[in-house]
């Protein structure tokens, strides 16, 4: 059976302006930096980005993103498990995904990569 889905997952600073998210694309592929400190608690999370200091909470919901799309080969592969998990419009889903994504680069807490950059070469 299919979660509910929560659409205030980001548990980030309110929105912007909106123009200042990064481009997110399904081919990306996320990575963590190293000046990322993550630590779960119960079914939340707490991102600590070493370099500014600044430390952002996630809820159940958005810490489960967490946990897909950085495990994932790629956003879209994200995308599809994250859909089979939760009770939500796969439109809705992939715009808090892509904004959830989007807030974390712009503030140093993930990166994004070319799907095949950092892989290995398969000729």
């Amino acid at each position: 059976m299919a979660a509910e889905w929560d659409a205030d997952c980001l548990g980030l600073p309110a929105p912007g302006n909106e123009a200042d998210v990064e481009m997110v694309t399904l081919a990306d592929r996320v990575v963590v930096p190293q000046h990322v400190l993550v630590r779960f608690m119960d079914r939340e999370s707490v991102l600590l980005n070493l370099e500014s200091e600044r430390y952002f909470g996630l809820d159940e919901t958005g810490t489960r993103m967490w946990q897909v799309v950085t495990s994932a080969p790629n956003v879209e592969a994200a995308l599809q498990q994250l859909m089979e998990e939760y009770d939500a419009q796969p439109e809705i889903l992939r715009s808090n995904l892509t904004e959830l994504l989007g807030r974390l680069v712009e503030n140093g807490l993930l990166s994004l990569h070319a799907a095949d950059v950092g892989t290995a070469s398969t000729v």
